[in-house]
């Protein structure tokens, strides 16, 4: 009951947050001159927080043990969603100096902070999912979300690089005995997730292709994907969700790029035809009618050219006899 009143409570301050803070939600892009200012800044951080700062240290007395922890790779995070935004956007008070205040993590700014609006929808979502069941004081959107590497799919737009990120996510702790058991309650085993998986063929092949998203959350939410994640008895097992004219991915893998080809063509099979070939969901009348024609214009070529060979032998052995 506490629980839930604490819970309420905060999205209705989550609320008044958002409603305080809409003009500054909605700030544009960095000028260039800006982002010159802030990749400047971050440098300074990036000396140390950063394969090279490991290697040859900057400064005297750093614990290289504790820092290896805490490295970021300046293109990725350049490259993520938050790579036009200063450290010390998130990292504010005891980040200044070296060594770091020792209350300084308790200072770091949280997602809600920035993401007010998608938190109070996503709470909701999580609160339902599989994580929440025996996780849910301990799990965080950091537990799942990188800040410093992770991308938007429309900001990514390659199929197969947004697979590629998601996936990790999902894998990194259910395909590793050590990563299952750091989040974990404890003394829970990690689920072999190939035997869960082994009515699915090519397993392995599909996790490649597609998000273990696209089958664990709520196939009904069309707007955006949810943070409901589903367990096995409620995931999606019907092979035609995707594998069929309607497919599933054009709302969600493809829903982007479906978008823009949408406006763009009229038409929207192309982007899984330019992506992957997935067996139903990629069918072109046109080609499909002139495979049709090819095939049997092949097979009366077949019996044809049997029919003609058949009938000349026979000729050559009458004149024989004659």
């Amino acid at each position: 009951m506490i629980g839930h009143f604490r819970k309420t409570l905060w999205r209705i301050l989550v609320l008044l947050a958002v409603l305080a803070a809409a003009p500054a939600l909605a700030d544009d892009p960095p000028s260039p001159d800006e982002l010159a200012k802030i990749r400047t800044g971050n440098a300074a951080c990036m000396a140390c927080h950063s394969e090279a700062g490991l290697k040859k240290p900057p400064k005297e007395g750093v614990d290289l043990k504790a820092l290896r922890k805490y490295l970021v790779h300046a293109d990725t995070y350049a490259a993520s969603d938050h790579g036009q935004m200063a450290c010390t956007k998130c990292h504010g008070d005891g980040y200044d100096n070296h060594p770091h205040a020792a209350k300084a993590r308790e200072g770091l700014s949280e997602c809600q902070d920035c993401h007010a609006r998608k938190a109070m929808r996503i709470e909701r979502q999580f609160d339902k999912s599989v994580h929440a069941e025996n996780l849910s004081d301990t799990f965080t959107c950091a537990t799942c979300h990188d800040a410093h590497t992770m991308a938007l799919a429309s900001k990514l737009r390659d199929p197969h690089k947004i697979v590629a990120q998601d996936n990790k996510i999902c894998l990194d702790c259910h395909d590793s005995d050590l990563a299952f058991a750091r989040i974990a309650p404890e003394k829970k085993k990690r689920p072999p997730i190939d035997d869960i998986h082994d009515w699915l063929p090519n397993t392995r092949l599909h996790w490649k292709a597609v998000r273990c998203i696209e089958c664990h959350t709520p196939a009904e939410d069309k707007l955006s994907l949810s943070h409901e994640i589903q367990n096995k008895d409620k995931a999606e097992k019907k092979c035609a969700t995707c594998h069929s004219a309607n497919t599933s991915l054009n709302a969600r893998l493809y829903r982007h790029l479906a978008t823009e080809e949408q406006h763009k063509y009229g038409f929207i099979n192309s982007v899984i035809l330019g992506s992957s070939y997935v067996v139903g969901a990629t069918r072109n009348p046109t080609l499909d009618f002139g495979l049709i024609i090819l095939f049997a214009a092949t097979v009366v070529g077949v019996l044809g050219h049997g029919l003609v060979r058949i009938i000349t032998t026979r000729l050559r052995r009458s004149k024989k006899n004659d």
